[in-house]
């Protein structure tokens, strides 16, 4: 049901995928630019036309009662941003624990402009031997698309200038807040 409702807002409002999920059991998927509320929309409207069951991290203050119960169907996982534990290191168990778990994050954490990008999402993926896809939303073109694939090599620096040389072209809803 979820598939048709978000092919029919696809198909209203003009957008389209691009690209194929890669047949990975566990993956980082990250997605940019964030500059909108409409990313999280899209994105899962994406997810279901495409049928990727992904999993994310968001603030325990968002799962209370009866909110909960949404945020938890669709694949929320709540943290408490105030305990003393390495997310890095909750998100490798998790991998663990799971035959099948894909890990969708957004690497600016904000959807303001962000210069520098949390470094979390590349050390889940380097610590949990998992790859990292990159996805993103191009509302110039209105495409949610699936980029490149890789694995981190532990080379940071290198890497995340590959990641954002791949992102800077792509308009966000609000490209002056997007990757330069």
């Amino acid at each position: 049901m979820l598939r048709i409702l978000s092919r029919f807002l696809f198909w209203l409002t003009g957008w389209k995928t691009v690209g194929e999920i890669p047949p990975f059991k566990k993956m980082v998927v990250i997605g940019a630019p964030h500059t909108s509320g409409w990313d999280v929309i899209y994105g899962l409207a994406a997810s279901y036309i495409l049928r990727i069951k992904f999993r994310f991290f968001g603030k325990q203050e968002l799962f209370v009662f009866p909110f909960g119960i949404f945020w938890r169907a669709i694949g929320g996982i709540p943290v408490d941003r105030f305990a003393h534990h390495n997310m890095v290191d909750l998100a490798v168990q998790k991998f663990n624990e799971h035959d099948e778990f894909i890990l969708a994050m957004s690497p600016e954490a904000t959807r303001a402009y962000a210069p520098v990008w949390r470094k979390g999402f590349y050390y889940i993926a380097l610590n949990a031997h998992v790859p990292i896809v990159l996805t993103y939303l191009d509302f110039e073109h209105k495409i949610v698309g699936i980029g490149p694939t890789f694995y981190p090599t532990g080379n940071y620096e290198n890497e995340i200038e590959e990641i954002k040389s791949f992102y800077r072209p792509i308009k966000g809803k609000h490209p002056e807040l997007g990757i330069r």
